[in-house]
Order: structure tokens, then sequence, then C-alpha cells
């Protein structure tokens, strides 16, 4: 099966090589004398592969600047295409500033537009949100309902690939709007998908499954075959949300041989992710090991490393009984990309994972608790003494976390010697401001104790074995601006910082006191799901390993 996606690949990669080579050579004529007949050269070819909505023509008295504009707008649009973001990047950032001196406030918005998808593909949502609040304010003045549409289905990205979908549903919802007004079947297609996404990822999949059937009814009968396909793609994900893994197999098979025709290598990658989950959750190993193999060997070559760690995961869980040794290798694979992955990515990028990666475990993980339950009638006075132990163990536990909880929640001497200096500056205003005393002192006490409710807030969720700033906010009954906005302004760091340090303050108490326990027990017990992630953090921390903590310690 990896020769195959191989040889997909290969194939695919010969029978866009020529249009490429063709349009980086013209475009480095362009560069070098930006004439109009070197600006219709490059236009030439994007007429010729229908790249733009009208044909695109430079006339022989249009100003240099002019020319370079579009030339370089288009290259951006090119490239992104390609997805080859670094080029798509450069040359939309050459395009701008002469957007914006010549007053051409449409192609400006189109510029901004297409640097803020860019920077979703990279996983960069502070830039991309910045770029899109930029377009959309040029949008909104122009008073165009389907440019606006189309800056708030980029905001609604924006917010979902960041994991708010809360947020993203706001603007999706008013894109959906603006493009019934403007009437525009294309974009309304696009903003159903999306809207698809967004309640998927809200746990919503049969308000999801309404958006996208929608989305694929619209492209249907458009014609827009290649995107007919990504919507059942779409679909097969909300499908696999319903436990309804047949329905999804059948979507999915009429969705991958559109992919393979169209040389959408990274759409089939995505979509034979999908099957391999469809086929599992049958128990139809083999198949789905096949699937998982080519998703697999076609994320290698495309360095996509998200969609690989599935992949492997996938790989294990489809092979582990059928061929260990085989599937061990695949294990080492995912540890090592995952590994790799929270090494060298960005907050906002391992957001993303977290959110894609948790739907589809989920749902493999629904969809075997649903048949425990069936196997549960053949053994149930088997799994009621099994039920009495493992209820008997996590009482220990429980009480055990329960006094440790208790120990952190009265004993957070750690956190007071760090915001001491806080303290001593409210200390120096209630000297040296007479007559607000009493304010000041509220103040501090206030401060106190949102640090202290926080502290018991991030303690109740690692029990829960998840742990982000987002829950943290909610568990408190805030927003997730407002939490970061008071535990930034109160301790000077980020609250992934703040959370941080509480971990490290249970994980060294554990440590301390609880001689019994082993370094894996004691992460999982801080919210780590392996042992590995758990010892980097507490090295990064405290500059020794637990082990080595300890062997200090004890000496």
């Amino acid at each position: 099966m990896k020769i195959s996606a191989f040889i997909l690949f290969l194939l695919t990669s010969l029978s866009t090589y020529s249009q490429s080579t063709a349009f980086d050579d013209a475009l480095a004529h362009f560069e070098k004398a930006n004439t109009a007949a070197n600006a219709n050269q490059v236009f030439k070819i994007l007429n010729d592969e229908e790249f733009a909505d009208e044909p695109l023509v430079a006339g022989k008295d249009t100003p240099a600047d002019s020319l370079r504009m579009q030339v370089w707008y288009w290259a951006g649009e090119w490239y992104h295409d390609q997805q080859d973001y670094q080029k798509a990047t450069a040359y939309a950032e050459k395009a701008l500033p002469l957007c914006k001196a010549g007053g051409n406030r449409q192609i400006e918005g189109d510029c901004l537009n297409l640097l803020s998808v860019i920077h979703i593909r990279l996983s960069d949502y502070e830039k991309a949100a910045d770029y899109a609040q930029q377009c959309y304010k040029i949008d909104q003045q122009s008073g165009d309902p389907d440019k606006i549409s189309s800056s708030l289905n980029t905001l609604a990205a924006i917010y979902l690939g960041a994991n708010q979908p809360g947020e993203a549903e706001k603007y999706v919802l008013k894109g959906i709007e603006m493009a019934g007004k403007a009437n525009n079947s294309q974009r309304m297609a696009t903003l159903h998908g999306m809207a698809s996404d967004i309640y998927h990822a809200k746990g919503e999949d049969e308000k999801a499954l309404g958006y996208i059937e929608k989305a694929y009814e619209l492209d249907k009968q458009d014609g827009r075959e290649g995107k007919a396909a990504m919507r059942l793609a779409q679909k097969a994900s909300v499908l696999l949300g319903l436990h309804q893994y047949a329905d999804a197999e059948e979507v999915l098979n009429e969705a991958i041989p559109q992919f393979k025709s169209n040389g959408d290598m990274q759409s089939l990658a995505i979509a034979s992710n999908k099957m391999g989950m469809a086929l599992l959750c049958q128990d139809k190993k083999e198949a789905a090991a096949k699937y998982y193999a080519t998703a697999a060997d076609l994320c290698q070559q495309l360095h996509d490393t998200y969609n690989e760690i599935h992949a492997r995961r996938g790989l294990y869980e489809s092979l582990w009984e059928l061929r260990p040794d085989e599937a061990k290798i695949h294990l080492n694979r995912f540890n090592d990309l995952k590994d790799s992955l929270y090494s060298n990515a960005s907050a906002e990028s391992l957001a993303r994972y977290n959110a894609e990666f948790e739907n589809d475990t989920l749902a493999l993980e629904k969809h075997n608790e649903h048949r425990g339950k069936l196997w549960a009638i053949g053994i149930a006075a088997i799994l009621a003494v099994g039920g009495l132990l493992l209820w008997h163990i996590m009482r220990r536990r429980q009480n055990r976390q329960a006094a440790i909880n208790e120990k952190l929640t009265t004993d957070i001497n750690d956190l007071h010697e760090k915001y001491r200096q806080l303290n001593k500056q409210y200390d120096n205003a209630l000297q040296t401001t007479p007559g607000k005393e009493q304010d000041s002192e509220e103040l501090t006490i206030s401060d106190r104790e949102f640090i202290e409710r926080s502290v018991n807030a991030i303690n109740s969720l690692i029990n829960d074995g998840k742990i982000d700033a987002k829950s943290v906010a909610e568990k408190m009954n805030l927003s997730l601006f407002q939490f970061r906005q008071r535990i930034t302004a109160i301790t000077g760091e980020p609250p992934q910082s703040f959370i941080q340090t509480i971990r490290m303050s249970r994980a060294r108490h554990l440590l301390d006191n609880n001689p019994e326990l082993n370094i894996t027990e004691i992460a999982l017990m801080c919210a780590y799901n392996d042992a590995p992630n758990f010892t980097r953090a507490f090295k990064n921390t405290f500059g020794i390993t637990p082990t080595q903590y300890l062997e200090k310690n004890h000496k």
C-alpha cells in the first residue's frame, strides 16, 4: 500500500511539474523586467488554468507599480494553491504596501484575506487574526455583503483553528446571513461547511450534519466536484462522531476516488485517515491498516506532522493484535512525532492538534465503550467483581488525591514566595497614599483570593486528567479573556505558565511524600498522559529529571 501511495504521489507531482515550472519561469522574467509583456506571460498561465474569475490582462500603459502589485498578488494566490506557503507569504507581503499606496481597496482587501488564510494554514493565528480584522474593516466600508461574508468566514476559521468554536460560531452565522444577501451559492456552501466543522468541534453533530449536507448539495448542483468531495470528507467526520461508521465508510468511498482523480494529496491523506477510523470502529482491522498506511505515507511525504500522528496511532491500534512487532514500529514513530511536535510547535498549533486529536480519539473511545456494553451482557458476573475491585482502587486514589489537594490548597508557600514582590508593592501603596488604605487593602485581598480560587480550580481539573486555561476559566465562571487578563495582571505571566507552576508544585509534593508511587503514576496524577512529557516538563522547571530529584533528596 505504501508503494502505491508513493506512485500516486509521484505521478501527481509529475503532472503538475510542467505548469509549476512554466509559472516560475514566467515570474522570474517579470522580476527581471517589470513590463506589461512579461506580466501577460504570467497572466496567460493563470488564464489557461482558469485561476481568476475573469481573464487577467495588463495594458501597455499600465504603471510599473500597478503591474508589480497585480503580478505579486496573483503569485501569492498561485503559490497558496500550490501549498507553498512561504513563497505565497513573500509575494502577498510584497503586494500589500503597493495596494495601500495605490489606494486600491478591493485588491488590498483580497491581499489581506490571502495573508490571513495563509497564516491559518501555518497555525499562526495571531497574525491571521490581525490580517483578517484589517480585511473585515475594508469589506465593511465597501458595504458589499459578498466580501463581508468572505471576511467573516476567515475569522470563523481562525477561531476554530485556535480551538474557540464558541467564538467561531458567531462569525459563521453572521457570514451565512450576509452570503444570503449576496446570493452567492459558492460562498454559502463554504460557510455551511465551516458551520459544520464548528458544530462538530462543539460536539453538536446532529446540527453539524444538517449544515454539511446543505454545503454538499450547493457544491454538487453547481458542478464543483472537487469541493463536493471535500464536503463528503467533512460529512464523514460528523458521521464518525454520531457512531454511524458504515455510513462514514460509504461517503468516503465516494470521496476518495475524486481526490485521487484531482491529485489532491492533502485531502486524500486526511480522508484515508478517516476511512481507517471508520473501518477500525467496525472491527475491520486489516482494511483499516491499509488506509492508515496510505495516510501515513502521504503525510510523511507532505511533511504533515499532525495528520501523520493520527495515521501512526491508527496503524498501531489496527495492528497490535494482528502483527505486534509491526505495530510497535508505528507506536515508536507516533511517540517520536509527538515529542517533535511538543518541542517545536507553537501554543496555538498544540491547541489545534489537541482539539483535532481528542475529537478523533473521543469518537473511537465512545465506540469502544458502546461495544463494551454489549459484551457486558455475557460477562456480567466478571464485570461485577472487577467493578468492585476498580471501585476500591479508585476510592483509595480519590482519598489520596483529596489529601494532596487539601495539602496543596492550604500550603502554597511556593506561590506566596513567588508573589511576595507584588504584596510589597501593595504595602508601599498603603504607606504612601493617604486616604486610600481601605481600597488598597481590599485590592490585595481580592488578588490573593483570586490566586487561591485559581489554584483550587486547577487542582480540581488536574484530578480530571485534563487541564488548560479555557477549562480553568470555565471552572471559575469567567471567559478565557477575563481569566487571562486577570491572572496576567496579578502574576505577570500568562495562564499556561501559572498552571504549569501548580502542576510542578503538585509533582514535587508527590515525589517528596509518596515514595510508593512510580514516575508514571505521578505523571498521571499531574494530568500528563505519559511519563516522557512529564519528565520533560519537570526538567524544564527544576533543571533535573524526577528520577534525579528523588536520588538527590534521598542522599
